[in-house]
């Protein structure tokens, strides 16, 4: 090759890469997709400090990060379903509170050690309605990359999750469906009751 245009060569290269750094740019320009970006660096951290945190340290690491990203009223109201306002305000506080220990546990003991995992954001943010929607991919080595798609609402001026998709099943539509009978037969009580029993077969 010339050295001549070697100039040249390396402006056309830098244009076409121009598009691909300015994908990850704008992700993180978006409020929504700057939310799922802390809460994946969080992750990563938290994975990587797994083995010596143990489930109880992941737990009280993840608990915060949680509470920033995700609005939780509106998850646990959506889980719940029309039972929801059969229940009393005392009762709506503490099967909020279980849902959100569910949520925590259920991410301490999925994210529990580091294997060189890294996190993609899809840099097309979708608008659907008053929604975002914020896709990721969990890029895993040597292995089938997990996707996540973040459905997000502005709450308070804060863009927080009510929904996560795992390909084109809704979690909250999982829930809902795990809750019904727990709900149906014991009404508040019985869905803490049964969310106490998840949470404590996720920590062990």
């Amino acid at each position: 090759m010339s050295f001549k245009r070697l100039p040249l060569m390396l402006a056309l290269f830098a244009l076409a890469l121009a598009p691909l750094a300015a994908g990850p740019a704008r992700a993180a320009a978006d409020p929504a997709a700057g939310q799922i970006a802390a809460f994946d660096n969080a992750l990563i951290e938290t994975m990587k400090q797994g083995a010596s945190l143990g489930a109880k340290g992941r737990y009280r690491k993840l608990t915060p990060v949680i509470e920033r990203t995700f609005d939780l009223n509106a998850m646990t109201r959506f889980a719940v379903g029309p039972a929801w306002t059969t229940f009393t305000p005392a009762q709506q506080a503490a099967v909020t509170d279980a849902f959100e220990r569910l949520t925590v546990a259920s991410y301490a003991h999925n994210f529990n050690g580091y294997g060189g995992e890294r996190f993609e954001i899809d840099p097309n943010i979708q608008t659907r309605g008053q929604d975002k929607i914020v896709q990721t991919h969990m890029i895993r080595v040597n292995d089938t990359p997990v996707a996540l798609i973040y459905r997000m609402r502005d709450s308070g001026g804060t863009w927080k999750v009510i929904d996560i998709y795992y390909g084109a099943i809704s979690q909250l539509t999982t829930r809902r469906s795990d809750f019904a009978a727990p709900v149906s037969k014991g009404g508040a009580s019985g869905l803490i009751a049964h969310l106490n029993t998840l949470i404590d077969n996720l920590m062990k």
